[in-house]
């Protein structure tokens, strides 16, 4: 059943053509990756879908009755809401705006603006509804995604926590398709897994843009690229993806070779001819131009190649001893000690709030500790790459922003680039370095701020979270030139792939102030984790046998006298109390209770559920030996 159909859309940015004439279809059931460059057009092409922005050409057509729900980069939320407001606040759900119609029903009769009786009507759909359990699984949904505080105002969030709402919004509206945008951007790790692990398992139709290659490898079964304005689609998750590109780049490469050999020919060929272009075989000379079009092609991709100067690191670089930083009142690193070595690369794991953002900013000396010692060696230099996008100014050139920082940078081999050769190594041809950092995307811009960083010739790199808003083919040959980084690098990324590639030990934030310092990548520490709680479960069953069988010298085979009579008892107890329960249900749902008396009553049940449920596990156990 097909629920997208895309027929021929065009679409241009500041006179660059994104991509011309696509099309596509997606089907029930599929879930598609959407992986490019950055300034590809993946998150405009998103946008045309969700009607936000207008194709040049072609048209975007939904099959009749599905609910489509999408997620921006950047979504848009109401400031004075409350962080449960701003995610009942969703239009076409039913059920989520019947809860929300009971919310402010309940609010208005504890005021006295409205009569208890038009609650009824309300509970009754409610019921239909089967909606009662709505509001505990928006909370469970926001718990997951580290948000806890549900009473918190919007305005008061920042931007990580506010996709964070928007994003449990999306997914408890239940959206026969969904399409994201970097869904995984301000997760942390736990968080991801979790949302990892709920996409792969939902029965929907999912359209997502994501740098996360874990993600697209256990959550996508389609991969589409966007390259040089055309879409190419692959079958299979992003694993398979790179094995057909690969396939692909090859049998391109072989096709403009011959038409490069073949266009010598032709293009002999034109010049023997005459020159009145009517007196030439005109299918010959058309011909001719589309060899000339296929033959300029490009044989590879561009890349970075990037071997900057680092330097030169002495023998002491940076020693911590009993570090105590806290934030706000809150304790987030205790006594923590530790002595840099040449060529670290440490991770930097946990969740958010536990103060890894802080602890980058005390190495990078933005943030005094509140006491212990943080020593430095004389050639320790450190470049930071900041979490917070870099404020450029939006009319420089893009080659004046890379000049304030150096005109000439020296190579590892001795060498010099300029600063417009480097920004072509760094994906920035000659056209875009003349133009304003203004016309940069989002993902262009971060690049632009990350080449700031490099160019510094630091020996001491610290980079939060660098892979957010890079596109794939820029992670991939960032992750080249750091395994060759010849200093110290510390990372905090919830990328699991490239901390997995990239460091050999991880600080490990468990919260309270503690950091574990755990010899391995972040897959070698939840491998242990997971050991650890087998082992753990394992010890504990030993443990309950061993005192079973020191508190139950003999099985029991029959009932005493006393057993007997308490489980006759129990037997008319438990069919007392049924009854009391469904008493007090009849009496909650025809109508004549008042909000005090429904409240009341709704305890009561509570408790004869707790009582009910006791009294009979203890008349299962006895039922066994009457």
């Amino acid at each position: 059943m097909n629920y997208l159909s895309v027929e021929s859309v065009s679409k241009s940015f500041n006179e660059k053509d994104l991509f011309t004439n696509i099309s596509f279809g997606l089907s029930q059931g599929q879930k598609t990756g959407l992986v490019g460059i950055n300034g590809s057009g993946k998150s405009t092409l998103l946008k045309i879908l969700a009607g936000i922005e207008a194709p040049e050409t072609g048209q975007v057509v939904f099959r009749k009755g599905i609910n489509v729900a999408y997620l921006d980069q950047n979504p848009v939320l109401q400031d004075e809401d409350t962080i449960l407001e701003a995610v009942f606040n969703t239009e076409g759900n039913t059920t989520l705006a019947l809860i929300k119609s009971y919310e402010y029903q309940l609010r208005l009769i504890e005021t006295g603006e409205v009569a208890e009786d038009t609650l009824h009507t309300l509970i009754e759909q409610l019921d239909n509804a089967n909606a009662w359990d709505y509001e505990s699984l928006v909370k469970q949904v926001l718990g997951k995604l580290g948000i806890e505080r549900f009473d918190q105002k919007v305005g008061s969030l920042s931007g990580g926590q506010k996709k964070r709402v928007a994003l449990a919004r999306v997914l408890i509206e239940k959206p026969d398709l969904l399409i994201i945008d970097e869904p995984t951007n301000h997760l942390d790790i736990d968080s991801i897994e979790w949302l990892e692990n709920y996409l792969a398992n939902q029965q929907l139709t999912l359209l997502l843009v994501t740098h996360d290659r874990y993600f697209l490898d256990r959550v996508t079964n389609e991969i589409m690229e966007l390259e040089g304005g055309k879409l190419y689609r692959y079958q299979g998750n992003y694993s398979h993806f790179l094995e057909k590109k690969l396939e692909r780049a090859i049998q391109e490469k072989a096709e403009i070779e011959k038409a490069r050999n073949l266009m010598r020919k032709e293009l002999d060929w034109m010049r023997r001819q005459p020159k009145a272009r009517g007196t030439k075989a005109k299918y010959r000379v058309d011909a001719f131009y589309d060899l000339k079009e296929k033959a300029g092609k490009k044989t590879a991709d561009q890349k970075i190649q990037l071997n900057v100067n680092t330097t030169r690191q002495g023998g002491k670089i940076l020693a911590l001893k009993d570090i105590v930083l806290s934030l706000g009142g809150h304790l987030l690193i205790d006594r923590f000690s530790y002595i840099f070595k040449k060529r670290d690369s440490i991770g930097v794991i946990g969740k958010n709030g536990v103060g890894k953002t802080t602890f980058l900013n005390f190495l990078a000396g933005k943030i005094k500790p509140d006491s212990g010692l943080a020593d430095y060696g004389q050639t320790t230099k450190i470049g930071y790459y900041t979490q917070e996008p870099f404020q450029f100014d939006s009319n420089q050139r893009v080659i004046d922003t890379v000049k304030e920082v150096a005109e000439v940078i020296k190579m590892s081999d001795g060498s010099e680039l300029t600063a417009s050769q480097l920004l072509n190594l760094f994906l920035f041809p000659p056209e875009m370095q003349y133009n304003v950092v203004g016309k940069l995307s989002g993902g262009e811009r971060r690049r632009l701020q990350l080449l700031r960083v490099l160019i510094q010739n630091p020996n001491f790199l610290i980079l939060d979270e660098p892979t957010n808003d890079l596109d794939l083919q820029t992670l991939n040959v960032l992750e080249a030139f750091l395994a060759g980084f010849n200093g110290s690098l510390l990372i905090a990324s919830h990328d699991r792939y490239f901390i997995d590639k990239l460091v050999d030990h991880s600080f490990i934030f468990e919260g309270n102030g503690v950091i574990k310092d755990f010899p391995g990548n972040y897959s070698g520490y939840r491998q242990q984790e997971s050991d650890t709680w087998v082992d753990k479960k394992q010890s504990d069953q030993k443990k309950l046998k061993k005192e079973k069988a020191k508190t139950s010298p003999e099985k029991k085979t029959r009932l005493s006298f006393k057993e007997k009579r308490e489980f006759e008892e129990l037997t008319v107890e438990i069919e007392v109390k049924e009854k009391e329960k469904e008493a007090l249900m009849a009496q909650m749902n025809n109508g004549t209770m008042n909000h005090q008396e429904l409240t009341e009553a709704a305890q009561k049940v509570a408790r004869l559920d707790e009582e009910i449920e006791l009294k009979t596990d203890r008349w299962l156990n006895l039922s066994e030996y009457v």
